[in-house]
């Protein structure tokens, strides 16, 4: 998928919002359980009702590797049904890679080539010879985590080396990699101060942007200072939306609360966006 596609999608849901696919066993209605495969009926139930106030999903493959190859066998069907059923949805590899070169590129075919998905987050912290062979990929996009949600963040993303934060450091050093046009980056909600700094930097960029809901990031205030001329942002939502009901209308619970967060996207689209 182009960036002009994922953004001819936003304007035509008016919305923004991507649905993370984090399946733990212990957390779905447990008559699930009973199915062949349990991880694929929740996310295939959580998909048919979701699709259409979502454009893009997002899988952590850590949460279908911990199943072995079941868990990853749920993973392949999952991404082939999206692909068939929903070709105009986003979707996100949540896997984290980086490594040396010839290893990264064997972790994109493993994602682009083989499972088919859009995009790949990727840790920058081996630099530009880890994460080329990602960009290498044509209409493919990499995911570069920049600035993240979680505690540890502090240790050492905002840590000054000669001046400047890491993130920015790797902000900026990533502009100068071979086929930068198709990063894109990881920006927790729970940073939203920091979003008008990162836009100086990289002000035409899509930002993944998790910790709206559940970590306690505030979607107006990323809006406020994280959107650029074309949106420029993913909001996603993992355990607020997906596990909102145990029971059988699991499926539609969480179309109701998806349905919650699009519609503030629509409001916040309908007064500051207009689509060229």
């Amino acid at each position: 998928m182009t960036t002009q596609q994922l953004i001819s999608e936003i304007y035509k849901k008016k919305s923004f919002l991507c649905i993370g696919l984090d399946v733990d066993l212990t957390k779905i209605p447990k008559h699930l359980l009973k199915e062949d495969d349990s991880i694929f009926a929740f996310n295939k139930a959580i998909i048919d009702a979701t699709n259409h106030l979502a454009v893009a999903y997002k899988p952590n493959t850590a949460f279908y590797e911990a199943y072995g190859i079941k868990g990853w066998k749920a993973l392949e069907k999952t991404i082939k049904y999206l692909n068939k059923n929903y070709p105009e949805i986003f979707t996100i590899a949540d896997a984290k890679r980086g490594d040396i070169g010839n290893t990264s590129t064997m972790y994109a075919k493993a994602f682009f080539e083989d499972l088919g998905f859009d995009s790949v987050t990727v840790a920058p912290y081996m630099g530009k010879d880890s994460v080329e062979p990602f960009l290498a990929f044509k209409e493919k996009h990499t995911i570069l985590l920049a600035l993240t949600s979680n505690k540890g963040a502090f240790d050492f993303q905002t840590q000054k080396i000669e001046g400047n934060e890491l993130y920015k450091t790797v902000l900026k050093t990533s502009k100068n990699w071979k086929n930068s046009e198709n990063l894109m980056y990881v920006v927790g909600a729970t940073k939203a101060e920091y979003f008008t700094e990162i836009r100086k930097i990289i002000p035409n960029s899509f930002l993944l942007v998790p910790g709206v809901g559940a970590q306690g990031g505030n979607l107006q205030e990323v809006c406020k200072y994280g959107m650029n001329k074309d949106v420029g942002l993913l909001i996603n939502s993992s355990r607020g939306i997906i596990y909102s009901s145990n029971k059988g209308d699991f499926a539609e619970a969480a179309a109701t609360e998806a349905e919650k967060l699009q519609q503030q996207m629509k409001t916040i689209l309908d007064g500051n966006h207009r689509p060229a």
